[in-house]
Parts: structure tokens; sequence; C-alpha cells
């Protein structure tokens, strides 16, 4: 049976990228740029005023010079003012302005007193030398400089560089259409009726959340009961029609389980087919002729999230073209044993030792069934199947939920 290492490297490999297009600046925070963002001029395009207060020369400050001749006010947005040739010349500006032609250094309002037309510079002059509070062209960036790279899911900040560059539109993965299907007769809707027999549904609904916190919103919610034709039916319309496929239940080996069987007359290939670890060890995945993925999750409602976290959800950023992130490691907070050869996805809650250091201790839910469980968890924890005893301060990949 694969390791959960050997099932990732199939699934990612056989995942084909998400499409890219072109997606106006104020419709792409969430998205994941597929295309570099360079400066279009220098940033700033100009020297620029920080502080509000008064343009001079530095070096007539320095020279002894302290009562000044304001010539004219210049407010951000408008035209650079020349500073007059007197060595008593001034100009009142305005933060964000462009320097005045011929200054070199802002006096802040708080270090001046104003009478009239004309200024006295109070605060010391070894302080309000050349440069001060001018924020110089191109000190940021320069022209045709690589600013944004592409991988990266676009937030305020890249949006911000993204319109000061001129960029009106941005290139993108595309937003994939992705159906979440829950199987299973005993399932009824949250505001159904239920009877003793029956359970409300929950695993779509977590999986279509925690998609949507991943930036992947709007997935679409199926429920297919244990009946042979109907699974093949909606699932022939759903295959033909979304680029992604999340099902949940009916994979293992129950008499009632067709949805292996359905899938392979639907033409979808399977590549894999249960994973050496517990919980989700029935994880199936395959990709159908028109190559979309089909992610076939265990029912059982921790699996289930527990196999989305570590393996849906890296493909789908792997197909939108985000830029791999190392995956970090934390330390046991106590010693675990763990002997069955499989690996263990070990729920765990975060919390900092007394070197700073990340220590995880473990928070297994009851059961599989026991989505409750997670509750007071951060994340799971991937303890590899060679091994029965993880002591405390063992180093472990660290899953965070999302």
């Amino acid at each position: 049976m694969l390791s959960p290492a050997e099932a990732e490297k199939i699934i990612l490999g056989a995942i084909a990228p998400f499409p890219r297009e072109d997606c106006p600046v104020a419709a792409a925070p969430g998205r994941v740029l597929r295309a570099e963002i360079r400066a279009d001029r220098d940033l700033p395009p100009f020297d620029r005023v920080t502080m509000d207060g008064y343009a001079l020369r530095a070096a007539e400050l320095a020279a002894g010079t302290r009562t000044f001749r304001v010539e004219a006010v210049q407010a951000a947005g408008m035209r650079a003012f020349k500073l007059g040739a007197g060595p008593e010349a001034c100009i009142e500006i305005m933060t964000g302005a462009v320097v005045p032609e011929g200054a070199d250094s802002i006096v802040p309002y708080e270090e001046t007193q104003r009478d009239g037309a004309t200024v006295t510079i109070t605060g010391r002059p070894d302080s309000l030398g050349r440069g001060h509070a001018i924020h110089a062209r191109g000190s940021d960036h320069r022209a045709g400089e690589v600013i944004v790279r592409p991988g990266v899911r676009l937030s305020g900040r890249e949006i911000a560089v993204a319109a000061a560059c001129g960029c009106a539109t941005l290139a993108v993965s595309s937003a994939p259409k992705i159906a979440v299907i829950s199987t299973g007769d005993e399932l009824v809707e949250v505001d159904a009726v239920v009877a003793p027999h029956q359970i409300r549904r929950s695993n779509d609904l977590a999986i279509r959340a925690t998609l949507a916190a991943a930036g992947y919103p709007g997935a679409e919610r199926f429920h297919l009961r244990d009946v042979r034709h109907e699974i093949e039916h909606r699932l022939w319309h759903i295959l033909a029609e979304f680029d992604v496929v999340i099902i949940t239940g009916g994979v293992s080996k129950g008499k009632f389980d067709h949805l292996p069987a359905e899938l392979d007359r639907l033409g979808v290939k399977r590549l894999l087919q249960g994973v050496a670890q517990r919980p989700g060890k029935p994880l199936w995945f395959g990709v159908s002729a028109r190559r979309t993925p089909v992610f076939a999750l265990p029912g059982n409602p921790v699996s289930a999230f527990t196999c989305l976290h570590r393996y849906v959800l890296p493909a789908l950023a792997h197909a939108s073209g985000l830029a791999p992130e190392p995956v970090p490691r934390v330390a046991l907070a106590q010693s675990v044993t763990f002997k069955p050869p499989l690996a263990y996805l070990l729920p765990v809650k975060l919390s900092r030792g007394p070197r700073a250091e990340v220590l995880a201790t473990p928070d297994p839910s009851n059961t599989s069934g026991d989505f409750a469980g997670l509750m007071g968890s951060d994340g799971f924890v991937e303890l590899p199947a060679e091994t029965t005893e993880f002591p405390a301060g063992t180093l472990a990949p660290f899953f965070p939920w999302r």
C-alpha cells in the first residue's frame, strides 16, 4: 500500500494546471498570479515629500540662515514649483507633493515658527540636512524591476502594487468549478427532520467551507444515494461539467460502496486506492477522460477532513500555480506510541515552548467519526509508518486546519 508521500506524488503528477486568464485588477483578490508584476516607472516616481512643512536648501540652513521667506504653497498633485534664487527662499509644502526644483530638505511644521510670510527654523540644523523628509525617486524600485513574482495568492498588498504599476488586468489562474458530493442513504439535509437511523450531512458543508477558506469559493454540493444507476447517471453529468470532483463516502469495501466500480465504468482512470495511513486509509484518486481529477474521500468525517487537507488542498494549490512552500515541522510535546504499520495523522494543539519553539500536544478525536473532537486541535502531524515509538521532541511535518 502507498505511503502518504507516494500518494501525494501520484496526485500532483496527474493533476493538470488550471488555465490562465486575464482578470480585472478589482476582481483579482484571492486569485493566483500567473505573470510577474513589474514597475512601469521608478517608485516613487519623483522625489516625494513625507512631512508637511517647508522646502528649502539645506546648505542655506547649514550656513546659518534661520529666517526664510515663504514664496508659495504647494500641495500634493500640483506640478512642482521652482525655488527662488535668494538664500531665504522656501516653499510651504504638503505631504505627498513633489519636492520643488532647487530644494533638497523639508523642515516640518513642528520645528518652525510662522509670522506672516516669514518662517523661523527652531530645529537643530544638523538634524535637517539634505534629503530630510524626502522619499527619493526610485529608492523603492526602479522602472522594469520585478516586484511581485508569479505563484502568490493576491492580497491587498499585491493589488496595491499592481494598481501603482498601472496593471489594469492581471494574468491569473482560472477559478476551478468544484463539485462536492456526499453519498449514503443515511444522510439528510441539515434542516430536514432526522430519523433515529439517519445522520445530518456535514462532510460536504465542511469541505465547501474549507475550500472557500483556502481560496476556492463557490463549490457546489450534491448528494448521491447508494443506488447504482443514480450514481452512474448523475456522476456522468457532474464529470462533464466540473473541473474538480470531491466525493465523500462509498469508497470502502462495503456491499453498497458502488463508487469505485461506477467511476471505472464512466472512464475515470484509477491511479490509487488505499493509503497506508490512519485515518483516511480508503482514499481513492483518479482522472477522467477529460483530465478531471476525482478525489473520493472516506465517509468518516475526521478521515475526510484529514484527507482534504493532506491531499486535496495541496493538489489544488499545485494546479493553481501557487509557489510551493515547505511544510513546517513541529516538536512533539510528549511521547506518542502508535503500533499499526501505518502513517499516523495525529491531531495536535500548538503552543510555545520555553525557548519559543513550537510544540505539538496530541489531541486525537475519539473516533474517525468524532468531528467535534477536532475542535481543540490546530491541525495534524504526520508520523511515519516505519516507527512505533515517538519520544517527546520528535520533529514532524505539520498540516494546519483551514
